[in-house]
């Protein structure tokens, strides 16, 4: 499958409004919060459907008879796509599962350390932290900065918090609260020089981003394939680099496979196949954006959002101000209302809608459009926000 196609430019409205024309958003308000789950494009929904007729259909005969080989194909179509073998794939319900099949089988011993970020994902901090009461694993946070001045103070950042007990680095690609892009391929290296493995948290940067998986420098790695993949929503990725396979405890009770197959560790019973198989539609559709051309639509976009607001007095962007550190997904505040009231006030008198995280002791909100969202979608974000900030 190719991995992209003749450059479009990012304000091509013609392109990429015949692009918006696959999805069918809810006409009801502004969606600015395609951060949680990518809406599937209208052929991948059509198809959804076609597969669910199918397997409800010809029950317990597709399942044994057709079944593996569909899956087959699907991991074949996700390798060809991501770079790597399909034996070093897995498909899962999410990045979070993938995160706990890979860190809770992880052969860490007491009083080993994970080194890890408070701006990673709430569901990562939450296994870090079951890791350290079940299995004594020692847990050292890292603080980056919101607006880095280079790579190599992040690099620096979490050099500084390796010992000699150091036995994992959890990074997170692009981070989900800032939409800030890690420098995961030159901190990889910098662990990978120390005898470190690489845990890479790639739920946002699979399909937004243009790379391959090999160019993450790690041997282990969780994705989402329902955000910007823009497959069906309970559609995850797991990637252990072949030689590692073995070093996985599988989290599910597992007698069936070997100790160096990937599937050991998705013995989960039956799992719904029609989504899964939508997964080739979904890379067949985003085929003919390109990921060269998404990225860079989805920077553009957040760009214009951003350079609109950037200088109003009372709004703060809490996303890197260098375009090459972030893509799609970006955050502010304004002064003197709550990121609560903000997005409440988007929501019931823009028609704007909006997430709210929170990054360390404060609250944000955050801004994510899709390929489908139009240049005055998020000008009328813009409009919005000087609004209430003059408000």
């Amino acid at each position: 499958m190719p991995h992209s196609i003749a450059t479009v430019a990012a304000d091509d409205s013609v392109f990429w409004n015949a692009i918006g024309a696959h999805y069918a958003p809810c006409a009801d308000f502004i969606n600015l919060e395609n951060g949680y789950f990518g809406m599937p494009a209208n052929p991948v929904r059509a198809a959804l459907r076609r597969y669910q007729d199918q397997v409800d259909v010809e029950n317990s005969y597709f399942l044994r008879e057709r079944w593996p080989e569909r899956l087959a194909q699907v991991c074949r179509a996700l390798a060809a796509f991501t770079g790597v073998e399909a034996e070093e794939l897995l498909i899962t319900r999410s990045a979070v599962e993938s995160l706990n099949i890979v860190l809770q089988g992880y052969p860490f011993a007491p009083g080993d350390a994970i080194v890890y970020a408070h701006h990673d994902y709430d569901s990562a901090l939450d296994i870090v932290a079951q890791l350290a009461a079940r299995r004594g694993v020692h847990a050292v946070a890292v603080d980056v900065p919101l607006d880095p001045v280079s790579d190599a103070a992040i690099v620096a950042a979490y050099a500084c918090a390796i010992t000699p007990r150091t036995r994992v680095l959890l990074l997170t690609h692009i981070v989900h609260r800032t939409g800030q892009i890690m420098p995961v391929a030159a901190l990889a290296a910098m662990a990978r020089a120390r005898g470190i493995d690489v845990i890479v948290d790639a739920a946002h940067s699979l399909a937004q981003l243009d790379y391959r998986v090999p160019q993450l420098g790690a041997q282990f790695a969780v994705f989402n394939l329902h955000k910007w993949v823009g497959a069906p929503l309970g559609t995850g990725l797991l990637y252990i680099a072949r030689e590692r396979i073995a070093d996985i405890a599988p989290l599910y009770a597992d007698s069936s496979h070997r100790a160096d197959d990937i599937d050991k560790l998705g013995h989960v019973g039956a799992v719904p196949p029609a989504p899964v198989m939508a997964i080739e539609d979904a890379l067949a559709f985003h085929a003919q954006i390109g990921t060269a051309n998404k990225e860079a639509r989805l920077r553009w976009l957040a760009r214009r959002w951003m350079d609109a607001v950037r200088d109003v007095p009372g709004v703060r962007l809490y996303t890197p101000s260098d375009p090459q550190r972030h893509c799609a997904l970006a955050a502010f505040g304004i002064d003197g209302l709550s990121a609560a009231q903000v997005a409440r006030r988007l929501l019931e008198d823009h028609r704007i809608f909006t997430v709210v995280r929170q990054l360390g002791s404060e609250q944000i909100v955050r801004v994510t459009p899709h390929v489908y969202t139009r240049a005055h979608d998020v000008d009328a974000l813009a409009a919005a926000i000087v609004a209430l900030a003059r408000r």
